[in-house]
């Protein structure tokens, strides 16, 4: 590792790390980092990658931040917090946002939600078409597969072709 990168993660933390299976036999190392922390990282995120990517010999390195779902107040659950629930810790909002982090540096610019006749859910999300290069090689099933893990929820990835 260079010496500058050094410098820069002297003072950065990480709060977890996590192996997952990903389909095909592949594996995927999610790393998680306190959450005023991530823009840091994500300033060197491409490159921190690179480096990670080679120690772990072809394993996929994601980073999210680490963030608490509270849950939904009921109204038996309503005597013991006093304060109200912010919006950054609701279900939808932590969701959304590792969907964010999963991506980066790629940027989604549109999100959609097909519901089949059995009731299931299946996020189509589009990302940006001039990211596709630096992304594409992971994206399809350690993205998904990532994102599977850590919400439950089916994901799939696609970079459309927008006409006006």
């Amino acid at each position: 590792m260079n010496s500058d990168l050094k410098a820069q993660l002297r003072e950065l933390n990480i709060t977890a790390a996590k192996e997952i299976e990903v389909g095909g036999g592949r594996k995927a190392i999610i790393i998680f980092v306190p959450v005023p922390q991530l823009k840091s990282f994500q300033k060197i995120q491409v490159r921190l990658v690179r480096e990670l990517e080679k120690k772990f010999s072809g394993k996929h390195v994601v980073f999210i931040a680490q963030r608490r779902i509270l849950p939904k107040p009921t109204r038996k659950s309503r005597t013991k917090n006093k304060q109200k629930r912010p919006r950054s810790r609701t279900l939808t909002a932590v969701h959304d946002a590792i969907l964010e982090d999963l991506v980066f540096p790629s940027e989604i610019v549109g999100k959609r939600i097909r519901v089949k006749l059995d009731g299931s859910r299946l996020i189509k999300v589009h990302l940006d078409k001039a990211q596709q290069n630096n992304v594409e090689h992971k994206v399809v099933e350690t993205f998904s597969g990532v994102y599977k893990k850590l919400t439950g929820k089916d994901v799939v990835f696609e970079f459309p072709e927008f006409q006006l």
